[in-house]
């Protein structure tokens, strides 16, 4: 056996010592000093080329702004990427079956967690929640975030680890003050004297505002960078990175590359560019493109009302009912435009990653979702052909445009200039075409169609619907009560109402009014689940809408990067503290 030459060494200095029996005791030498281990800097580099102006939700001025805040600030409660509420600064979700919400539904009760503080280590009570519904709703402030507390009375504190919020009448859905990232919870000693018409001019307290999140502000330049560093003061396990930086500036597409083929940062927000691009990225190994849905759809309305400018000032007036479109009133008709759309083709072909097709205008939170009207997601040319012929809605004169009661189906079909929209316009006048409607498409600018004079605009604009068909993106909300109001009858847009309303068919059901009118009063839990699904089908199988794709936000992230979950209901960071190499 070959014995390896240290080993062999080795034992041969032991034999020589075991022979020298008088040798003296070696003297032991000093150990060296181990070199201690530093530790490479964790950094987080994310690119927003939309800039944020401040860092929080109350003096905002979009997604980009609550997201910088939402890094630090925290409210009492979050949603999860399903749309479930989740506790922050909270210790438990207020239910009535945990006496959180009053029987009576006029109140909710918030417990926060023990030992909360401010990242500069000072307490947070529920006086700070207290403080920051009087910061908000003060008319001087300028808060962006005021309608959160519509219908809130008041708002106390019982005691320092309690607060009662108080609605000016029964609300069967109670989580809107404080919960979700544009209504986080600020410190009042810190803005105590910013509140009112000083709120603008405090720009110390708005650019580094305390949290009690994972990390904390370390510098703010508005259009330009925000830093963060880990919270000392965080109430859970310190995050994984040292430093955090949000970078503004740029466009979408350099900030796709740089993270999806340079490598160069690490997470790159609301990537509007073409999905065929997008795709060309990702391919190149280094990273992945995520999506988040919650309920934004793109859909087609069909007015209700007649729109022929021989009528006047009476054009696509509701008039109580009595003038009523020449076609789009017959229910069938309406169904077989539907029937015509291939919805899989727009969603693939113009949204990619950022679209889904659809047959329902709620499609989130899962627990209101029906999947009652999911037969239209395969396009049917044939049978909307079919369903046209036994109602009795054909050509006559042979010109390949049907007649209804004498009147051909001739629609105008507008909407928003945008490419994306106008590439929707020419695929469905197609297939409307396939099924005998024949259609001129127009576009108007999307600052007058979205938010133009309904009066020095009426032309142009979606509230006064000159037109036939016409397409816009809406959403539900977590909570889809608000939206399904829009669709009484007693929100039809007039003249009596400016046109402020939000019934943008001019549509009316009775029944419809009935059953909402229940859901009114009925607590959250499977009673109201059920009563929004069958609001929601009563609706759609009127098809006063045609619901075409579920628009999301597209983001991307390094393949490196762990733990996020991209989130349509709240914010991109809403876990950031799970995020990590």
């Amino acid at each position: 056996m070959r014995i390896p030459l240290i080993l062999a060494a080795g034992l041969l200095g032991l034999l020589l010592l075991g022979g020298c029996g008088d040798s003296p005791t070696p003297t032991p030498t000093s150990a060296p000093t181990p070199t201690p281990t530093v530790r490479e800097e964790r950094a987080l580099t994310i690119l927003y080329w939309q800039a944020p102006t401040v860092p929080g939700g109350y003096l905002s001025l979009g997604t980009k702004d609550t997201d910088a805040g939402a890094v630090t600030l925290e409210p009492l409660a979050k949603y999860d990427p399903d749309g479930n509420l989740v506790p922050a600064l909270a210790a438990e979700i207020p239910t009535t079956q945990n006496s959180g919400v009053a029987e009576d539904l006029t109140s909710i009760t918030w417990t926060l967690r023990q030992g909360l503080q401010w990242s500069d280590g000072s307490a947070l009570t529920a006086d700070d929640v207290v403080f920051t519904w009087r910061y908000c709703t003060n008319e001087e402030t300028g808060c962006t975030a005021e309608s959160a507390f519509d219908g809130v009375a008041s708002v106390e504190a019982i005691d320092d680890y309690t607060v009662r919020v108080l609605f000016d009448a029964p609300t069967p859905y109670p989580y809107q003050a404080f919960v979700g990232a544009g209504v986080p919870v600020i410190s009042r000693a810190q803005f105590a004297d910013c509140i009112g018409a000083a709120a603008a001019g405090c720009h110390a307290q708005n650019n580094a505002p305390l949290g009690t999140g994972p990390y904390r502000v370390v510098e703010f330049i508005p259009g330009e960078r925000a830093m963060y560093e880990r919270n000392p003061f965080y109430r859970a396990a310190p995050p994984y990175f040292d430093k955090v930086t949000i970078i503004g500036g740029g466009g979408a597409a350099s900030a796709a590359r740089a993270v999806l083929e340079d490598g160069e940062a690490d997470y790159a927000w609301n990537l509007q560019i073409a999905p065929g691009a997008l795709a060309a990225m990702e391919a190149a190994g280094r990273g992945k493109v995520v999506s988040a849905f919650s309920s934004l759809v793109e859909r087609i309305v069909l007015n209700q009302t007649n729109p022929d400018p021989a009528l006047g000032g009476d054009r696509s007036e509701y008039l109580g009912g009595a003038n009523p479109h020449p076609f789009l009133s017959f229910q069938p008709i309406r169904q077989a435009m539907s029937m015509a759309i291939d919805r899989e083709r727009i969603a693939a072909e113009l949204y990619g990653f950022a679209g889904q097709p659809t047959c329902s205008i709620i499609n989130g939170p899962p627990r209101y979702v029906s999947a009652a009207n999911d037969a239209c997601l395969t396009q049917d040319i044939d049978g909307a052909n079919a369903l046209l012929d036994a109602n009795g809605v054909r050509d006559t004169d042979g010109d390949g445009v049907r007649e209804y009661n004498g009147a051909p189906l001739r629609v105008v079909y507008q909407t928003s200039t945008n490419a994306i929209r106008q590439a929707n316009q020419e695929m469905v006048r197609g297939w409307w075409r396939e099924i005998g409607i024949e259609t001129e498409v127009v576009h108007h600018d999307a600052s007058v169609f979205f938010g133009g004079d309904p009066v020095d605009d009426k032309e142009a604009s979606l509230r006064r619907f000159f037109a036939d068909a016409q397409m816009y993106a809406s959403g539900s909300g977590v909570d889809p009560q608000e939206a399904l109001s829009d669709f009484l009858c007693e929100h039809v847009p007039t003249r009596e109402n400016n046109w402020a309303l939000g019934n943008i068919a001019r549509s009316c059901d009775p029944a419809y009014d009935a059953l909402f009118a229940r859901l009114e009063q009925t607590r959250a839990g499977p009673e109201r689940e059920a009563l929004i699904k069958q609001l929601h089908d009563r609706y759609v199988q009127a098809y006063y809408q045609i619901p075409l794709v579920n628009r999301g936000t597209v983001s991307a992230h390094t393949n490196a990067l762990q733990g996020v979950r991209l989130n349509g209901w709240d914010s991109d960071f809403w876990n950031i503290a799970d995020w990590r190499y």
